[in-house]
């Protein structure tokens, strides 16, 4: 199998996933902290898990700069649900 459709069956899975998993369950986390709640033990669990799988996925975006902008944008969401959870959990720890 050539590189290209090795690459475009594991970006559709990937993509499949984080369109019905990944994406709910993180805007889930962002609306919650939001209202200045704190991440659980098993939404910490969630984004070392995405976090993780975003270095391994790092090469198939390299490699097909069509997805950069998707990238950015989940890296983007994931940035602000963790200054927002840092900021949630100094203001628990201050007051």
């Amino acid at each position: 199998m050539d590189q290209n459709a090795e690459d475009a069956g594991i970006i559709a899975a990937l993509i499949e996933r984080f369109d019905k998993q990944r994406l709910p369950r993180a805007l889930s986390i962002k609306e919650r902290v939001d209202q200045g709640e704190r991440l659980s033990e098993y939404d910490i669990a969630f984004l070392e898990e995405v976090f993780a799988d975003a270095n391994e996925m790092r090469g198939y975006v390299d490699r097909h700069p069509e997805y950069h902008d998707l990238a950015a944008r989940a890296a983007a969401l994931y940035k602000a649900i963790m200054d927002k959870a840092l900021e949630n959990e100094k203001k628990d720890t201050s007051g």
